[in-house]
């Protein structure tokens, strides 16, 4: 007769934790991109008379340098890489798909639409944002921080 360990809820979901973390780290860090994106495209925007795309455009590009080097020293450190040059092409290639889908939701609230005030504005950003992030979530992890090699 062999006896079963007990199996209590903190080691039940250890396999979980990395992935939890993974997660939660990405979504800090994308907070922090979140405020210089919107907070730049606002600036831009609505205190320097910039246009609805530029004022998304710039705030993006400078979010997506302080999201890389979040990313691959806190959230993905522990995966492989492949080689700063590739991961930064890919990185920033695949940042350049989510600026046009945040750019054309902006767009498509302020010219196809015809919505112009600053909630209009922001709603286009975030729905964009929110878009982007999902897939930039799942770019990076299938494509830029591979998981490290066993």
């Amino acid at each position: 007769m062999q006896r079963s360990r007990p199996v209590d809820a903190a080691s039940a979901d250890v396999p979980h934790r990395p992935f939890v973390r993974e997660l939660l780290s990405f979504g800090f860090v994308g907070c922090v991109g979140t405020v210089i994106m919107i907070g730049g495209a606002n600036v831009l925007r609505h205190l320097l008379g910039g246009g609805p795309i530029v004022s998304v455009v710039l705030p993006t590009v400078a979010s997506t340098l302080v999201s890389y080097l979040a990313n691959r020293h806190w959230t993905f450190r522990h995966r492989d890489s492949t080689g700063s040059g590739r991961e930064v092409a890919i990185f920033f290639g695949l940042n350049g798909v989510g600026l046009l889908i945040q750019t054309a939701c902006t767009g498509f609230t302020y010219y196809t639409l015809g919505l112009h005030s600053g909630v209009a504005y922001n709603a286009g950003l975030l729905a964009g944002l929110a878009l982007a992030s999902a897939f930039r979530y799942w770019s990076y992890r299938k494509w830029v921080f591979t998981p490290a090699a066993a």
